[in-house]
């Protein structure tokens, strides 16, 4: 402590330093001057419960709305039902527009339009990743039911079984394998855009790192800090993700 403190002193008064010297202030007072370490972590946590309720929304959205609209899209010719038909067409339009926008913009109008009175900013950032995830998810799960051959559909409906047994028995299965790997690649996004919710005042991981930022007066290392701690959670994500993968290959060979 007290070489960091004479050290410091020194950067500041503008006297000649080695760059271990530099290396060690800024390092120090990010992470470890008044226990700011804390920080780093109290936004991981915030990330990561972030992440989880967006993931499990979105996918709840997006099979909910993947099989409605693939039902849709499979009626028979001359059988088309009303009622499905209208749905099919305002779920299209949440697709649409979802898509169609940016994540930033659809955060601010949540968090200061239509949340405006709320001061709950990161569950109004988890609804908010959660509703635009769900618009990629459900495109991506309509994709691998469609891309199922429509065979399948109608070997399950003469075996006897309803329209719900046959997509939960026989066509999500074969989906879930062609589609894991989209899947992952959108949950991955959907951590990187938890960083986002900082706009609105959502208290994650780079919110963490700007209010050490606007303490110390030295963006690179809070940054580069939280970048590597993104990259780290990216890794494991991607990690479990790999596992996961190599069991379903494995079942496919019993």
């Amino acid at each position: 402590m007290e070489q960091y403190t004479a050290w410091k002193a020194m950067i500041i008064a503008g006297e000649p330093a080695s760059t271990w010297q530099k290396f060690y202030v800024y390092f120090y007072q990010a992470f470890l001057e008044n226990d700011r370490w804390q920080q780093y972590l109290n936004g991981v946590v915030t990330t990561l419960y972030v992440t989880a309720l967006a993931l499990l929304l979105g996918i709840v959205l997006g099979i909910i709305v993947a099989v409605v609209r693939t039902a849709h899209d499979q009626q028979l010719p001359g059988r088309h039902n009303p009622f499905l038909g209208v749905l099919n067409a305002i779920l299209k339009i949440y697709v649409t527009v979802i898509r169609g926008t940016p994540m930033m913009v659809q955060l601010l109008i949540m968090g200061f339009v239509v949340f405006a009175s709320s001061r709950n900013y990161v569950m109004v950032g988890a609804l908010t990743l959660g509703i635009n995830s769900g618009a990629y998810t459900a495109e991506i799960i309509r994709g691998g039911l469609m891309a199922v051959d429509q065979g399948q559909m109608e070997a399950g409906r003469s075996l006897g079984l309803n329209y719900a047994d046959t997509m939960r028995f026989i066509i999500v299965p074969q989906a879930i394998k062609a589609i894991l790997p989209a899947l992952g690649n959108e949950f991955i996004v959907l951590l990187k855009d938890t960083s986002l919710i900082s706009v609105i005042g959502g208290k994650e991981l780079l919110y963490a790192a700007r209010g050490v930022v606007s303490r110390t007066y030295e963006a690179m290392y809070p940054f580069l800090g939280a970048a590597f701690i993104y990259l780290v959670l990216v890794m494991l994500f991607t990690w479990l993700l790999g596992i996961f993968e190599r069991r379903l290959r494995a079942s496919d060979r019993r």
